[in-house]
Order: structure tokens, then C-alpha cells, then sequence
């Protein structure tokens, strides 16, 4: 049977050359796990997507209220598992027992944003923002895609701005931490084709899985799904969540 690889602790997975810190885990999932997922997502009822302008998205268990709080409620079976357990079983490092997720409110993950990417389209460059604990963990499948990352500051007159290149290949996690996820901005360009990927471009390119898929320097993309694991800080229950509607009324 086909297994995941998992390193003996993120301290295996550390993406240099970035500002701390970032984690790349390759083949995260199987290939079987990954028809499972696509299977799921591409079959659920048309209400659940949510249409934005440049693409679509789903949101387990729910969208944020405007003020950034989540109705609480499980995340689906088949979402977080096996993605949950598996993520949280990797010590940051070999000297504890503590998981990336150790010190947030909730101690894991309790919101996933599935997004589709379909070949051409992206996302301009942005910050997850503070209604989250700040990390965030992505799952990909369907595709391979290039994230674009740069600094939210620029260096001084006459400095090159600080950009770096992440390729995401298909069955990956990416965990976003500390200075990573609080000065960095993060986008995907709107394109058919990922270019110029090579040892010099891509700053994971020794964490890759399977570099030789593309060591033309070029891949065509399709249609991608990304899962966006983080914990929202605010939580309420769907009670309490709804009682404006019971303040409501004409009178």
C-alpha cells in the first residue's frame, strides 16, 4: 500500500534562503488520498461553492461572520482525515513533542478554505490577515503551481525588493509560520504556464518530491485545489452566533 512521507520533524523540511519560517513536505498525501479529496470536492452541492470574481471557494464548517468569528462546528470526516492527525503527528523538532498547531487557541486546526485555481487563473499578492492563529497549512492536489512571495517592506532606496518562488507540486503541504506569515505577502500569477523553475528560481527546490518532473523548466497547469488548514481565533457557538437575528425584527 502506498504511504505518505513525513520527515522525522519539520526541522527536515525548513525552506532556506526564507524569512523564518517555512516547512515543505512533499508527497503529504498519497495519490489515492488525493482522487479521494477531488472526488469529494468536485462533487458536492453547487450552493457550497462560493463565487468570488477570479475564482471559486468552499469554507468547512463555514465562512467567517463579518467580524471574523466561526460559527463552531466539526470539520467533515473526510476533510480532516487523514490531513489533521497526520499534520499534528510531526514534532517541530526531534527535542519535543510539540506540533506546529501546539500553541494555538485551539490546538488545531478548525477552518479550511478549499480553493480552485483552474489553468490561467490566480490570486493577487495578500496576507492571510489576523482573525487567524498565525500559521497556515496548504494541501495541494490537482496541480502543481507557483507561489510568488515578497515582503510587505521594501529595503532601502535603490535595494531589489525581497521576492522569493515556492513550487507547490501536487500532494504537498506548505506550513506559513512566524515572519513568514506576519511580513510576507503571498500570490499566484494569473497564468497557463509556470516558468523558469530551476535550482536558482526556486528556493524548495531541494525539498522537492519529484524534481525531475521539471527539469524542462516549464509545466503546464491544470486545474488546482488548495487546502487552507488554520485555526480562527474567535469561535462562538451557532447559538450564540445567531442571536442577532433573534434581536432583530420591525419594531
Amino acid at each position: 500500500m502506498e504511504e505518505s512521507r513525513l520527515p522525522s520533524s519539520l526541522h527536515d523540511a525548513v525552506i532556506p534562503d526564507l524569512p523564518p519560517t517555512a516547512y515543505y513536505i512533499p508527497n503529504f498525501i498519497t495519490a489515492a488520498e488525493e482522487v479521494q479529496l477531488l472526488n469529494k470536492i468536485n462533487n458536492v452541492p453547487l450552493p457550497l461553492w462560493h463565487h468570488l470574481s477570479r475564482r471559486r471557494l468552499q469554507a468547512y464548517p463555514s465562512i467567517l461572520t463579518p467580524s471574523n468569528v466561526l460559527l463552531t462546528a466539526p470539520l467533515p470526516d473526510w476533510l480532516s482525515s487523514p490531513i489533521v492527525p497526520r499534520l499534528l503527528s510531526i514534532h517541530v523538532d526531534s527535542t519535543n513533542s510539540t506540533n506546529i498547531f501546539s500553541d494555538s487557541p485551539h490546538a488545531s486546526p478548525n477552518h479550511v478554505l478549499v480553493n480552485e485555481y483552474t489553468a490561467g487563473q490566480g490570486i493577487f499578492p495578500h496576507e492571510d490577515g489576523s482573525a487567524y492563529h498565525p500559521v497556515v497549512a496548504t494541501v495541494s492536489i490537482g496541480s502543481a503551481t507557483v507561489l510568488d512571495v515578497n515582503a510587505k517592506t521594501k529595503g532601502e532606496k535603490g535595494e531589489e525588493e525581497s521576492k522569493w518562488r515556492i513550487l507547490q507540486e501536487r500532494r504537498s503541504l506548505l506550513i506559513s509560520t512566524e515572519k513568514m506569515y506576519t511580513d510576507c505577502l503571498h500570490g499566484i500569477e494569473a497564468s497557463m504556464f509556470d516558468e523558469e523553475l530551476n535550482k536558482e528560481s526556486i528556493v524548495n527546490w531541494k525539498l522537492l518530491g519529484c524534481p525531475e518532473a521539471f527539469e524542462k523548466g516549464r509545466y503546464e497547469r491544470e486545474t488546482r485545489i488548495s487546502l487552507t488548514f488554520r485555526d480562527v481565533l474567535q469561535v462562538k457557538s451557532l447559538g450564540k452566533g445567531l442571536g442577532f437575528l433573534r434581536k432583530g425584527g420591525c419594531g
